[in-house]
């Protein structure tokens, strides 16, 4: 049949996630590929979004999300990082990250207005920037000894003329990267000189590992009147389905990505606003055992990915470790992941689809460990009969 997807998104495709769980399905395969947890959030929480759904909040809530969970994400940003945000006009709920995202790009850039990224990148980002006809301006990131780290130089020669926004995810989807305040002073200082838009996605902000923190580029001197910080409630609370996220920013950053996020879906979710606003003001501490958790199933996944001969990158937050194929005897990422299927039962994610530079990812293959041990263990089992 004739392809009648419009010139903006005719170059994208199914999601490798949709792709690789479905292969999971039919297999049989343990998924260590797409990064949802299989176990649930705080039974508080839960209970607050059946207690909700009881009591009668089945309908619209308002277009910015419902108060109470409006003023726990500005108390909370508060007491975390320092920041202050009124929530009536400055914080915004919307359906997951992803819809913020979106919402944010599609208000803030016209056709043709440039965005510096860092790449790899997750997949929904240059959907989002097709949407909007602007154009990306990927900066790499390379492992350096310990972690990851970008060229300083490639970032400034990234930046143009017709650049309008960088777009940050730390802690950084799929590398585990977290920036540190040095990169971020740097960040901020070349939005500051080009007085760019930053768009900040911070959903792993509370799965950081070894003792490391999370510093938003919004607390930092003469960011947050630039910037605009999305988070969500599906990482930190192990409820990804119930797709609840949210933006904070200055009044007029908020009220552009407000005019694109009306018309995408408007408002939802009304119980599980309700539920977050719960788990924001009173099960942080469940979340800090999470973190812990996610921890420690980073480092078993890691111990059994090493036994087999892997060679693992840092991981620093998120739920993800990469690992380089070609330790396997791969030299080509979805090459591996096919016979990881087909011969050891396990599915990961080639990283080289979240890369513009295909041959420089075509090494990294990332697994989601934020699995129970039991499912963890028997995917180290597999690899080991494989490996």
């Amino acid at each position: 049949m004739r392809d009648l997807t419009s010139s903006k998104l005719r170059d994208v495709g199914t999601t490798i996630f949709t792709e690789m769980t479905a292969l999971a399905r039919k297999t049989g395969a343990v998924n260590l590929g797409q990064g949802f947890p299989d176990s649930d959030g705080p039974p508080k929480v839960l209970a607050a979004a059946q207690a909700a759904i009881a009591s009668g909040l089945n309908q619209y809530p308002p277009l910015d999300g419902l108060p109470e969970l409006k003023q726990a994400i500005a108390s909370t940003r508060q007491a975390r990082y320092g920041q202050e945000f009124d929530p009536d006009g400055q914080i915004m709920v919307t359906a997951g990250a992803t819809e913020a995202i979106a919402s944010a790009i599609i208000a803030l850039c016209e056709p043709g207005d440039e965005v510096v990224l860092f790449e790899p990148y997750y997949d929904s980002y240059l959907a989002n920037l097709a949407m909007a006809g602007a154009v990306r301006r990927p900066v790499q990131l390379r492992p350096d000894g310990e972690r990851f780290g970008f060229d300083p130089d490639e970032l400034r020669a990234a930046i143009t003329p017709r650049t309008k926004l960088l777009l940050l995810n730390s802690p950084h989807n799929p590398t585990g990267k977290v920036f540190t305040r040095q990169e971020l002073e740097l960040i901020a200082a070349l939005c500051i000189e080009h007085d760019l838009i930053a768009v900040t996605d911070e959903v792993y902000e509370y799965l950081i590992y070894d003792g490391l923190a999370h510093l938003p580029l919004a607390t930092l001197p003469g960011m947050a009147e630039r910037t605009l910080t999305i988070s969500s409630a599906g990482k930190t609370f192990s409820a990804t389905g119930w797709k609840v996220g949210w933006a904070c920013g200055p009044a007029n950053l908020v009220a552009a990505a407000r005019k694109a996020k009306q018309f995408l879906t408007f408002a939802g979710g009304t119980p599980f606003h309700a539920a977050v606003a719960v788990g924001l003001t009173e099960e942080l501490g469940w979340v800090s055992a999470l973190c812990a958790d996610l921890q420690s199933r980073r480092d078993r996944l890691r111990a059994g990915l090493e036994a087999c001969g892997a060679k693992t990158y840092p991981c620093e937050g998120t739920y993800f470790l990469q690992i380089d194929a070609r330790s396997l005897g791969f030299d080509d990422g979805i090459e591996f992941c096919h016979h990881l299927v087909a011969k050891a039962g396990v599915v990961a994610i080639p990283a080289q689809v979240f890369f513009d530079d295909v041959e420089s990812g075509k090494r990294y293959v990332r697994f989601a460990f934020c699995k129970s041990d039991v499912v963890l263990d028997e995917a180290i089992a597999r690899l080991e009969r494989s490996f």
